[in-house]
């Protein structure tokens, strides 16, 4: 036990270090790209509403770790990840919450790789398929809302469907999906991926 502590105070520390919290994977696009989406996302969250996040494509979601566990998985993944290029197919619409507006990425080999790398060595099982995108905007809006989200993002910028970028940044981030607002939502740490 620490000099000075307390066995109640020494418990507790221990516990904060034990806490399990949800954390995710983001592949960040270069600040150039960024700055182009946060427009666009501005742009869209002007009409439509929804809380403000960085734009990211999510790389593995929603995995409860302690973080030390998931630091020690985020270093380990991104020694095994290069860099990486992502290419925009088109502007889609999900049916929730978090994949309500997006920019729907080609799933070439080296996008999905990156993911089942992530997921491998994370031990995450994903539900169904890797559909790689980067949000626009998060809510719960209408069918029709998300067509016209959708024709009012080509407005913004006509040419993000041909948007193609780099990939050479990951980021491990706390993120509470119980939050829609996002504002606990914190990057822990970021990665360079070396070629």
């Amino acid at each position: 036990m620490e000099e000075g502590t307390t066995i109640m105070q020494q418990v507790q520390i221990n516990e904060e270090v034990l806490e399990k919290h949800v954390y995710s994977v983001w592949a960040l696009p270069p600040e150039h790209v960024r700055v182009r989406i946060k427009k666009l996302m501005e742009g869209l969250r002007s009409e439509f509403g929804g809380p403000h996040f960085e734009p990211h494509v999510t790389v593995i979601g929603a995995i409860r770790l302690t973080e030390a566990q998931a630091r020690d998985l985020f270093k380990i993944a991104c020694q095994k990840r290069k860099p990486y290029s992502a290419e925009v197919e088109k502007i889609d619409a999900g049916t929730f919450y978090y994949q309500c507006v997006y920019l729907l990425l080609k799933p070439t080999t080296e996008v999905v790789e990156a993911s089942d790398l992530c997921c491998s060595q994370f031990g995450y099982n994903r539900s169904g398929s890797y559909m790689p995108h980067l949000s626009l905007i998060y809510g719960d809006l209408t069918d029709e809302e998300k067509k016209k989200a959708q024709e009012k993002a080509y407005i913004l910028d006509e040419g993000i469907s041909s948007l193609s970028f780099p990939i050479s940044h990951l980021a491990l981030c706390k993120t509470d999906t119980e939050d829609k607002s996002c504002k606990s939502w914190v990057t822990v740490e970021e990665c360079s991926l070396q070629p």
